[in-house]
């Protein structure tokens, strides 16, 4: 029922400083400016590469503002998705106990992981012109410590292919994961991950946050501009240490850290680096040497 990763939404005190991080960094640009009142927000939505970021700024007493004082920082708040038919997906989702609420064309949903709300955004699929540094969104990610249990609720609320889904583990970074590819020919999913080592940072920042959406990640053609740019702003950034550096080649995978957005951590891969990890490693296209 999930066609695309479409958006992500941050919830932040300040959406104009959030925006302008969005604009030095990745060259995002604001499409629309409103509000969500069922969220209690005013909202600024920024085009970056095909996909969109709604920054989320309290108005009054809301959702957004109960969340920013539970988390107590600037966070990713939501995941985007589109669908082709929001109507049944909306149907089929309030009937196992998604809660629900229609404005502005899109459809907000909202459900607990172990206790703690995650939210999403269902739009209908548009098509835009890229702009900026990254090409598109293909993933949010949840972190949770029942792995399956999460995974079983997305796959129930959005009713997703099972089939499709890939298993992944990372040593270097201490977890294990579940991928919930949309599609088998897309990289389009949420990832799933439980932390295997809580002294590195995926596990600490669990600890302190329990169960929440954590990260994103974006497809670049332009990952070594954005390198040099954040090295030229000493802004907050991680290279793949697995990569062999060779005099004249670009990174092919960057993380941005979450003070250089706004409040989101966003990792970004060089095209098709990322089905290196999602099942189809021979679809991942070489480089020219």
């Amino acid at each position: 029922m999930l066609l695309t990763i479409d958006r992500v939404q941050i919830a932040t005190p300040d959406a104009k400083s959030a925006a302008e991080m969005w604009r030095r960094r990745l060259g995002a640009e604001q499409v629309s400016a409103d509000r969500v009142r069922g969220l209690g927000a005013k909202r600024v939505t920024l085009r970056a590469g095909t996909g969109e970021i709604e920054l989320l700024e309290p108005e009054g007493n809301g959702v957004v503002a109960d969340e920013l004082a539970r988390r107590g920082r600037s966070h990713l708040f939501g995941a985007g998705a589109t669908s082709l038919d929001p109507r049944a997906l909306v149907h089929h989702a309030t009937s196992v106990g998604v809660e629900h609420q229609h404005e502005n064309g899109q459809d907000f949903l909202r459900f607990k992981i172990e206790g703690k709300p995650v939210h999403f955004v269902i739009s209908p699929p548009r098509t835009v012109e890229p702009v900026g540094g990254i090409d598109f969104l293909y993933e949010v990610t949840l972190l949770a410590a029942d792995q399956a249990a999460a995974v079983t609720r997305f796959a129930e609320v959005f009713r997703l292919d099972t089939r499709n889904f890939v298993t992944i583990t990372s040593e270097l970074f201490g977890y294990t994961g579940v991928l919930t590819l949309f599609a088998p020919d897309r990289l389009d999913r949420f990832e799933v991950i439980t932390p295997t080592d809580f002294t590195k940072t995926l596990g600490r920042y669990h600890a302190r946050q329990g169960s929440s959406f954590y990260m994103a990640y974006a497809e670049s053609r332009e990952i070594g501009r954005i390198e040099r740019s954040a090295k030229a702003d000493d802004v907050g950034h991680t290279l793949d240490p697995r990569e062999e550096k060779r005099s004249g080649r670009d990174p092919e995978q960057l993380w941005l850290h979450p003070p250089a957005l706004g409040g989101m951590m966003l990792g970004l891969s060089r095209p098709t680096l990322g089905w290196r990890w999602s099942g189809h490693p021979e679809r991942v296209v070489a480089l020219v040497q």
